[in-house]
């Protein structure tokens, strides 16, 4: 930590072969990348160290301080890879359609998306221990979208006249498919017996994988609890961080709408939306505090505390909720 900033930068590339393929097809596959280097983050200067409490902050040895004192600087890099693929078709009647997939991998400095703040352990002999997947990584996420004319109206199979081609034609449908990994979490552990003020604390990981059982829901786990124990040491635990990874999503949006001409200047559309249209829930990542796991003498499990309960929802949705919503809207255009 001298005297110069040295600002960071950001690097990307990325490189893509298209082809047209037999039936109508179009195909797409490439590589993206980004760095993130030397980006501007916080560290903790006044973090003690294992054992020593309070008494171990440099700046209570100096000066008596033992609040928080944060130094801006370039904290490291981030990086981001993944290949992308996309097939796209034009059908006969109004109809088309696109599936993209992308399988990614995005490391950083636990545990900050972007690396520009407090990293989980601020001491440099143990800063290594940081690095790891980023919390939004998601190693594969799949996406289909779509949008039809409805086989009505004027020039169409059914109801090409008379009353039913006024109210049935013109209308389409879309939809937007998306299913996806879960997002990592860390398994933590008490700090008291780390006693390292202004570090986080992480379980020690004393089985060599981690089986999912996939339980929902309060008094099921979602990950084998036994898996973690709590350290009762003066060092940090043994489990990486955002080495576990929570439930995977699965999305439907449906829309339909219509386009209504008045006279040559005029336009009016009607639109009709229904996001998370199957009311499927998203769930979020079980708790993940070992030491709230209570045992009975005979070891078995007398309370998991929320240890490894998924009891939340993700509410990724574009209302900010989780649950179906639909919505109606008109529009004006001249």
């Amino acid at each position: 930590m001298g005297k110069r900033l040295d600002r960071g930068y950001i690097q990307s590339w990325n490189f893509a072969l298209q082809e047209e393929l037999k039936w109508g097809f179009t195909g797409q596959v490439g590589y993206v990348a980004t760095r993130q280097v030397k980006q501007l983050g916080f560290i903790e200067v006044n973090a003690g160290t294992p054992g020593g409490g309070n008494a171990s902050r440099p700046l209570f040895q100096k000066f008596g301080r033992s609040t928080s004192t944060r130094l801006i600087t370039p904290l490291g890099t981030d990086h981001y890879d993944a290949l992308q693929a996309r097939l796209d078709r034009r059908f006969a009647n109004g109809y088309q359609a696109q599936v993209a997939y992308t399988w990614s991998k995005a490391m950083g400095i636990c545990c900050n998306d972007n690396s520009d703040g407090l990293p989980a352990i601020q001491l440099p002999q143990y800063y290594r221990l940081n690095r790891s997947v980023t919390g939004y990584d998601q190693p594969q996420v799949l996406a289909v979208t779509t949008i039809a004319d409805l086989p009505f109206g004027k020039g169409k199979k059914w109801l090409s006249g008379g009353v039913g081609r006024v109210l049935t034609g013109g209308w389409r449908v879309n939809s937007i498919f998306t299913a996806s990994s879960g997002l990592p979490f860390s398994v933590t552990a008490s700090g008291t017996s780390l006693n390292a003020p202004g570090n986080t604390q992480r379980a020690d990981q004393v089985k060599p994988s981690v089986k999912k059982l996939g339980g929902i829901g309060p008094g099921q786990s979602y990950f084998d609890p036994f898996a973690f124990a709590p350290v009762t040491d003066e060092r940090f635990g043994t489990a990486g961080f955002n080495s576990m990874r929570g439930p995977g999503s699965v999305n439907l949006d449906l829309g339909l709408f219509r386009e209504f001409s008045i006279k040559d200047r005029f336009n009016l559309q009607f639109r009709a939306e229904a996001f998370n249209s199957t009311n499927t829930p998203h769930f979020a990542n079980p708790g993940r505090n070992v030491a709230n796991l209570q045992l009975n003498s005979d070891g078995t499990i007398r309370s998991l505390g929320g240890y490894t309960e998924v009891t939340g929802i993700k509410a990724g949705s574009r209302e900010g909720v989780d649950e179906r919503t639909i919505r109606f809207g008109l529009r004006f255009s001249f």
